[in-house]
């Protein structure tokens, strides 16, 4: 029965389990006493203004990852595409922990006053109340979103339907920009996520790509 259960349903316990491990890290991360942060900063950042409407974006960044999981984990006949979402999370993510653990780094970015008061400041407060500015190398935001858009752009079962895969790409877009104008990251943090986004694919996506694709009728998981 186990073994059953396992060979059917194996592979979609791997995002919960996965998310259990990552949070719990995460959250020891952003309380571990350390003793000394390292600075991530450059000169584009001071050009960049603070824009509260970018709250917006970047809120929707947590339903579009999940809405892509779960639809690439039941909607989704293609395995392999499957696999390769998850790995490219999955891999990219686990750099970011061991970054942060090996290099513990902070911005300074933040605005001591808000220019505007208003209800998306509001939320921007939230926001950093509960999000420190530390634990930022690679973005994650931006890692996750671009990981997201290459699945959907290379899903051949939404090849038809070009106005999701536009509006992916217009979503991760503006979730990439709110990281900046929110002064939640830094230039540097979204270029290494950027540089990351292409080394995963590299590997997950170019060495995949002469192999033979596995539907779920050929192996329902």
């Amino acid at each position: 029965m186990v073994k059953g259960f396992m060979k059917k349903h194996g592979l979609k316990l791997i995002v919960p389990l996965y998310m259990i491990f990552y949070l719990a890290s995460f959250h020891w991360l952003e309380q571990r006493q350390t003793y000394g942060f390292h600075e991530i900063y450059s000169s584009f950042d001071s050009a960049i203004p603070f824009c509260e409407i970018f709250i917006i974006p970047y809120v929707l960044w947590f339903f579009y990852i999940a809405a892509t999981v779960i639809w690439f984990m039941f909607k989704n006949d293609d395995r392999k595409e499957y696999m390769q979402l998850i790995l490219s999370l999955g891999i990219g993510m686990t750099l970011f922990l061991f970054i942060s653990w090996v290099y513990p780094n902070i911005h300074f970015l933040r605005p001591e006053a808000f220019p505007r008061e208003n209800i998306f400041t509001d939320w921007v407060k939230m926001l950093y109340s509960v999000d420190t500015p530390t634990n930022i190398l690679p973005s994650i935001h931006v890692y996750n979103s671009v990981a997201a858009w290459i699945a959907i752009s290379r899903c051949k079962a939404l090849k038809k339907h070009r106005f999701v895969v536009s509006g992916s790409f217009a979503l991760t877009v503006l979730i990439v920009l709110s990281t900046m104008f929110l002064k939640q990251h830094t230039v540097v943090d979204v270029i290494s996520a950027f540089i990351l986004n292409f080394t995963v694919y590299m590997f997950v996506y170019r060495l995949a790509d002469n192999r033979v694709p596995v539907t779920r009728n050929e192996f329902e998981y």
